[in-house]
């Protein structure tokens, strides 16, 4: 089973990032208003980024990096270029 690492822009502007089994059904559920409280109230939300990962703890720790990253890191990984 593969998993993937997922970032998303909120109605607010700010990213979101996380980890899933299966990227579209995952934000079917933050459409919802499911599960991760903070997209619950920055609706509607987009999809803009997906990594693959092996397994489920090389998504995890890919989470963590990517969650220390600074919001002009997280754009330009986004946008496709190199995150320093």
């Amino acid at each position: 089973m593969s998993y993937f690492v997922y970032m998303l822009r909120c109605s607010d502007g700010t990213l979101y990032t996380g980890y899933t089994d299966d990227p579209q059904r995952r934000l079917g559920v933050h459409h919802r208003g499911k599960r991760a409280k903070y997209t619950r109230s920055r609706l509607p939300v987009e999809l803009v980024y997906t990594e693959a990962c092996p397994d489920k703890s090389a998504a995890l720790r890919r989470e963590i990096a990517l969650k220390k990253l600074t919001r002009q890191e997280k754009l330009a990984l986004i946008a496709g270029k190199e995150a320093t």
